[in-house]
């Protein structure tokens, strides 16, 4: 199981720690875990194949039934609350050091708890992850380690290379 990077904290990464065994034991992986509301909190679930695939209705339908059991049981939400699942999708977010690896060459945006070089935000293209970083490339060609501690949070931005990397060969006649 690949560990989520920092961005989960209290109750979702209470949460994350709960149905991230359960979907590693049904072939998939969590992505991202957010709790949005007060008074009838929704409770997302962002999840993927364990190799990286899209999850399409049926594998959501299938996750949800199994994690609404596992919080039902573990019970960290008092009250009333809905469960969301869902794909991580193609602009999909980074939340794990194999996201970094696996999306090398593709354009990020990337939102920071604290400025790095005077910006909060910075777009930049995927060099890969070295054990406690993000290596990017500036527009300018400036390498940037970014801590993973230090990102609030990072997306793909959708491209025609990103489009065309998650479209399947259609074979032509």
């Amino acid at each position: 199981m690949d560990e989520l990077l920092g961005q989960q904290s209290g109750l979702e990464a209470r949460i994350a720690a709960l149905v991230a065994p359960a979907l590693d034991g049904m072939g998939y992986a969590l992505v991202r875990v957010a709790v949005l509301g007060r008074e009838r909190p929704t409770v997302q679930i962002m999840a993927e194949k364990t190799g990286g695939e899209a999850i399409g209705i049926g594998d959501c339908e299938t996750i949800s039934g199994a994690l609404g059991a596992v919080l039902d049981v573990a019970n960290p939400i008092p009250g009333a609350w809905t469960l969301e699942v869902s794909s991580a999708g193609i602009d999909r977010p980074l939340t794990r050091r194999r996201d970094w690896e696996r999306f090398a060459g593709h354009l990020t945006r990337v939102e920071l708890a604290e400025p790095v070089d005077g910006r909060k935000r910075i777009t930049a293209t995927i060099l890969g992850a070295e054990a406690d970083a993000a290596i990017l490339s500036l527009e300018n060609g400036d390498r940037l380690a970014i801590p993973f501690t230090a990102i609030r949070r990072a997306r793909l931005v959708l491209t025609e290379a990103l489009i065309a990397a998650n479209t399947p060969d259609t074979p032509t006649h």
